[in-house]
């Protein structure tokens, strides 16, 4: 069994609604010293295998397939033998 973890992120050049909206929550909430905030998102994957390459090839498909919208976001990934 090995463990991948995603990670998905707005591209710098993409404008993110959704971390302006915290950021200025933040401030309101005392917090001023918050300079920008970047929203994303965060998966674990369980993968029946132990080929490692195998693994990463099949990782690669599923972020380019459907778990990021690589038009807009960017990603990486970990994997956990």
């Amino acid at each position: 069994m090995i463990k991948a973890t995603v990670y998905v992120t707005i591209k710098q050049s993409v404008l993110d609604p959704q971390g302006v909206a915290v950021q200025g929550a933040l401030h309101s909430m005392g917090f001023g010293e918050v300079e920008n905030v970047r929203i994303g998102k965060y998966m674990e994957l369980n993968l029946d295998t132990t080929d490692a390459a195998a693994a990463e090839e099949r990782v690669k498909a599923m972020c380019e397939k459907l778990l990021a919208n690589t038009v807009i976001e960017d990603y990486r990934y970990e994997l956990e033998v």
